[in-house]
């Protein structure tokens, strides 16, 4: 399994050269910023783990991430939902389709508690014990600090061999796990790193570092806009077809146009800098994103 070394590769949009991280490049399934931070499982030995513990969407990169690494292990995945929509449980798509096929159980609260509770706090409550290994939301959690080590230790070396000055890492953040690792281990490199709030704003990312015990955070940009995580805005899928004309590379529909909104902002005004986008991959869940926009905006 390919989980390291992934190729940088040059561009240009809207007038701007960049560089590319391809982590898209790793494990069709575990791949992305998700292998990067389970990264440390692959090793994990302990014969008493029997499942595998995680929530979050139904269609989440890290449903289908996590439903590899427990296929990979010889674990059971369970990942608890708030529910699944009857449309998707009728005709499974996307990241929900490929968990199940890897045999993944994506379990509804509701089905197996009386009480509304979400499903972090029925993690917390029934499947936390000697058998489970649990993993946070987005994997917001200190063992993904030695996969997101490694991308730093590889990025820098990159920059050193090919002698790029003023070197800038940008990436989306949702629970900014990546990107916050990424910033502790780059900036003693003298290397920046930038991200967005994706999911929440500002406020709610630092909250997420916070949680994670580091007091030294990334540049957060700000969009400058209304932007709700999940709902469809078709200069989104604007600017994702773009760049996939231009570049040659499919990005993700989730993250991505959001951080390049920022970005075209932020190029002119650094134009000393030399910009590395590290692809995270989600590809997969574009899938069920595509068909969205277009019943929507027809495109």
């Amino acid at each position: 399994m390919k989980i390291a070394h992934t190729p940088v590769t040059a561009h240009s949009y809207s007038s701007h050269s960049f560089y590319l991280k391809r982590d898209d490049m790793l494990h069709p399934y575990f791949s992305g910023n998700k292998a990067r931070k389970l990264m440390s499982l692959l090793t994990y030995e302990d014969p008493s783990v029997t499942h595998l513990i995680g929530y979050g969407s139904p269609q989440a990169n890290s449903l289908l991430s996590l439903a590899a690494l427990a296929n990979i292990k010889g674990w059971q995945l369970e990942f608890y939902v708030d529910r699944i929509p009857a449309w998707l449980q009728q005709h499974p798509i996307g990241n929900y389709r490929l968990a199940l096929e890897l045999g993944a159980r994506v379990i509804p609260v509701s089905t197996v508690c009386e009480h509304n509770l979400h499903p972090e706090s029925y993690i917390q409550t029934h499947r936390l014990d000697d058998h489970c290994l649990y993993v946070p939301e987005g994997g917001r959690s200190l063992i993904a600090e030695e996969g997101v080590a490694k991308l730093a230790d590889e990025i820098a070396d990159w920059a050193q061999e090919q002698a790029i000055e003023h070197l800038v890492v940008a990436l989306p953040s949702g629970t900014g796990t990546t990107a916050l690792f990424l910033h502790k281990h780059l900036q003693p490199k003298g290397i920046e790193v930038i991200t967005c709030a994706c999911v929440g704003g500002k406020d709610y990312l630092i909250k997420q570092f916070e949680m994670l015990g580091e007091q030294c955070f990334p540049t957060i940009l700000d969009p400058n806009r209304n932007h709700h995580f999940g709902k469809l805005y078709q200069d989104d899928y604007e600017i994702w077809q773009a760049l996939k004309e231009k570049t040659g590379v499919e990005f993700d529909l989730l993250y991505d146009p959001l951080m390049w909104h920022c970005l075209l902002d932020w190029l002119p005004q650094h134009p000393d800098k030399s910009l590395l986008y590290v692809h995270q991959g989600g590809l997969v869940g574009n899938e069920s994103m595509l068909p969205r926009y277009r019943r929507k905006f027809d495109v």
